[in-house]
């Protein structure tokens, strides 16, 4: 028998799980009444009852949290994806050439979708922008999925090139609610963002996909050239502000390879896990490691509550030696194990180490910031994504909660649904019905029903992502 056949058939719903997390928290921190709930539930920078960007707060809320989550998972995901196909024989180049193109395929998502949210097109908003918006909705269908019928693969491009053109005249044809039309610099930024580490994290990961160490080790250098560029004059500074392509490409996006390059170390441990052939856990004590997976659940929830709750409030000496209490009973509670808690051994030791060196980071910079991003929120959020992790993979791989994470698991697999049903489907649904200024009125009266709000056009977009995803209507660049 080769190794390959002993090899079990393992999947791992953890990284769907914390993927769909971070999608569905994304959606809900959007679509929660703003002004009457409190600061903890909003952007630390964005406080109510105003919701005005102040720079100089710092802090952490869960909100804070879900961009990091995100970009940790697509690290995390760049072993299952770009990994495999190298080992299966695609070469460099190709895989280099596939992540050029999807960059620039999320780019113009960008561009597209920030153009037909409804808010864009007219002031105060109209039939005009709810119909459009839900005809952006159905353009992106052929534009990011493979039509379920069987044709030529020239017939697929056909179609795909197709969907491009027809989104370029409609952002072309239709004017805004400010008489512009066609505008690169108008783009979504999270998926801008999302798109650069799309393509420069790839990039990297693709030049050190057996060297780990190595993409590890560029991050020292990206530091330093991080840390020169706030010195007034210097030659780094010029640097860092200058792009040829602003619309698209900044060098300050680097700065979340911090996020993105952990997630893929992650991913590795994951995906070793997996590999392993069937008979290496027959010496496995069960006993143990399902008492010690009762306690990781409690302590990395746990964890991550403390960390959201030391940092909001600023009680940072408490926090740190919580933290350092918490992580040392973890570290004594997998200090033997065998089987899957080696996995997660392996996991912890990796969030341990950015935690506390992102809580080292806190008083630098004027304390933990999501924007302008400080290095403490870029190893804090990473630390604490390792944390999400081993929690989602107990309850979503060891202990099989299937059942109920599939909303989550769904959702994570189809991620750019999730992201755009409530603004370019559902809420333009509602405003055509004529329900949805009922809604906003009656959820805004209490704290308590502005965060039913938020649960229930959430709970709208998980409805519609979950059908689209078991029709198996996936959208992928």
């Amino acid at each position: 028998m080769s190794d390959n056949d002993k090899v079990v058939s393992k999947r791992a719903y953890a990284l769907d799980a914390l993927r769909g997390y971070a999608i569905l928290t994304m959606v809900l921190s959007a679509m929660v009444a703003e002004r009457v709930l409190p600061g903890w539930m909003y952007h630390t920078q964005t406080p109510p009852p105003d919701h005005v960007y102040n720079p100089a707060l710092t802090g952490l809320t869960w909100v804070d949290l879900v961009f990091p989550f995100f970009l940790f998972a697509m690290g995390a995901a760049f072993p299952f994806s770009i990994k495999r196909k190298f080992e299966r024989g695609m070469s460099k180049w190709t895989l280099a050439y596939d992540a050029v193109k999807r960059g620039i395929q999320l780019v113009f998502f960008a561009i597209f979708l920030q153009h037909f949210y409804p808010y864009m097109l007219d002031a105060p908003q109209n039939y005009r922008s709810w119909f459009l918006a839900i005809l952006c909705f159905m353009v992106l269908f052929p534009m990011f999925m493979r039509i379920p019928i069987k044709m030529p693969s020239w017939a697929h491009t056909t179609i795909k090139l197709a969907a491009y053109v027809v989104a370029t005249l409609m952002m072309l044809l239709t004017k805004h609610a400010d008489g512009t039309t066609l505008n690169l610099y108008s783009s979504n930024v999270i998926i801008l963002l999302l798109a650069n580490m799309a393509l420069f994290a790839s990039l990297l990961y693709i030049v050190t996909i057996h060297k780990p160490l190595v993409r590890l080790m560029v991050l020292l250098p990206l530091m330093a050239f991080m840390l020169s560029a706030t010195i007034d004059g210097s030659w780094t500074k010029i640097v860092f502000q200058y792009s040829p392509i602003g619309w698209m490409f900044r060098f300050d996006y680097l700065k979340y390879l911090f996020i993105v390059i952990p997630g893929s170390i992650a991913g590795e441990v994951l995906l070793a896990w997996m590999s392993k052939p069937s008979d290496s856990d027959k010496h496995t004590d069960e006993e143990r490691v399902r008492w010690q997976s009762g306690i990781l659940v409690f302590l990395t929830l746990g964890i991550i509550v403390c960390n959201l709750v030391g940092l909001y409030t600023h009680s940072f000496v408490t926090d740190l030696l919580v933290t350092l209490i918490l992580l040392a009973i973890g570290r004594f509670t997998l200090h033997k194990t065998s089987g899957t808690g080696l996995l997660w051994k392996k996991l912890f030791t990796y969030g341990s180490y950015l935690l506390i060196l992102g809580l080292l980071f806190d008083p630098f910079q004027g304390g933990i910031k999501k924007d302008p991003a400080t290095f403490s929120y870029f190893f804090v959020t990473s630390g604490l994504a390792f944390m999400a992790l081993i929690f989602f993979h107990i309850v979503c791989d060891f202990y099989h909660c299937h059942r109920g994470t599939k909303f989550l698991v769904m959702s994570g697999q189809n991620p750019m649904i999730a992201y755009v049903a409530g603004d370019l489907l559902i809420m333009p649904l509602f405003n055509i019905i004529g329900v949805f200024p009922f809604i906003i009125s009656f959820c805004g009266a209490s704290p308590w029903l502005g965060f039913m709000q938020g649960i229930f056009f959430t709970t709208l977009s998980v409805l519609v992502t979950m059908f689209f995803t078991k029709i198996k209507w996936f959208w992928r660049t």
